[in-house]
């Protein structure tokens, strides 16, 4: 399979696509035919977790592995040293813009926020902008939205991507405002920017094609375990938790809700595909959706690890400064979507 991939990408997807859309309308057939097969009783706790979990892993796996192929591809389009060139010369509030929507197309991980973050630094973009994509980059990805849209549909999935963006802006833009370059660990400053320029390099459809299976076996080869494991937690969420049990909690009337679910959700460590499951569940048990995005946002938005490493090149002022405008953004947000929806 490895080799004729290689050897003929584009058949390779003229191939699997048909067999993905075949596959995928008939999941629920599928996941009815795995209940009845067990014989579990209709109508219990345990069968409705059953049901939840049979038919919500492999659609969001699929949904998953098609649009992390069409990103992969995509992604072939913006390297690196290409968006730093584009953000290059932005004016502030501009330069925020492009920033965050660059930062959802953009590879990205926590293990390189300092070296991307010493590279915007060394060819004079703005720090603001510079926050702004590294708001943008891990809040907004595909994961998160494959999933959204798996399992709360497009309009949420929108949403999200929406206030996502509106949070990396003002963020950035606001940080940008306070004038914080001197809580920048100064050796950032002393590197020189190495102005040789990179080769541009414009790779064939075939080779963008490998892109995307390259993204498929990377991307869902790293985060299946969390998403079954999300599933999980959330299938026993919805089977065992009885209905509007969240409400008291997590509903619009705790006005508290909001800044809890954030100062829960900072500390923590998740990714998209290990939180999103569980959020759909507490929303099904009454949850209020500002909250739940609210504390998602916080999770995905405001990774530890992340936070941890930027220590390297960020003093402590700045740090606490960035985790603030961001937290309060966020909970902003919620108490919209609270008083909204």
């Amino acid at each position: 399979m490895k080799k004729f991939i290689e050897e003929s990408p584009l058949g390779t997807v003229a191939v699997l696509l048909p067999l993905w859309i075949i596959l995928y309308a008939m999941l629920q057939t599928i996941a009815d035919g795995i209940i009845s097969a067990t014989g579990l009783p209709q109508g219990e706790r345990l069968t409705e977790a059953v049901r939840f979990f049979v038919f919500e892993a492999p659609k969001v796996l699929l949904l998953l592995t098609l649009v992390v192929f069409a990103v992969g591809i995509v992604r072939t389009y913006f390297s690196p040293e290409r968006t730093r060139k584009m953000l290059g010369g932005k004016s502030l509030f501009g330069g925020n813009i492009l920033a965050s929507m660059l930062g959802i197309v953009t590879p990205f991980c926590s293990c390189s926020a300092v070296p991307l973050f010493i590279g915007f630094v060394e060819t004079g973009i703005p720090l603001g902008v510079t926050f702004s994509f590294l708001i943008a980059a891990p809040m907004i990805n595909e994961v998160a939205v494959v999933l959204l849209f798996g399992l709360f549909g497009w309009e949420t999935a929108l949403l999200y991507v929406v206030t996502g963006l509106i949070i990396a802006i003002t963020a950035g833009y606001i940080i940008g405002r306070l004038n914080v370059e001197r809580f920048v660990e100064d050796w950032v400053y002393q590197i020189h920017a190495n102005t040789a320029m990179l080769e541009e390099t414009n790779p064939s459809l075939r080779d963008r094609i490998q892109s995307g299976y390259d993204a498929v076996k990377d991307i869902v080869g790293r985060v299946w375990p969390y998403l079954l494991a999300g599933i999980a937690v959330g299938a026993g969420i919805h089977g065992y938790v009885p209905e509007n049990f969240m409400a008291s909690l997590m509903g619009k009337s705790a006005w508290w809700s909001v800044p809890v679910a954030v100062l829960i959700g900072v500390p923590l460590y998740s990714n998209a595909a290990g939180i999103i499951p569980i959020v759909h569940a507490l929303l099904e048990k009454g949850a209020s959706l500002g909250t739940t995005l609210a504390f998602m946002m916080s999770v995905i938005g405001l990774s530890l690890p992340e936070t941890i490493i930027l220590r390297k090149v960020l003093k402590m002022p700045l740090i606490f400064i960035f985790v603030g405008v961001v937290a309060v953004g966020i909970i902003i947000v919620g108490y919209v979507f609270n008083f909204v929806f």
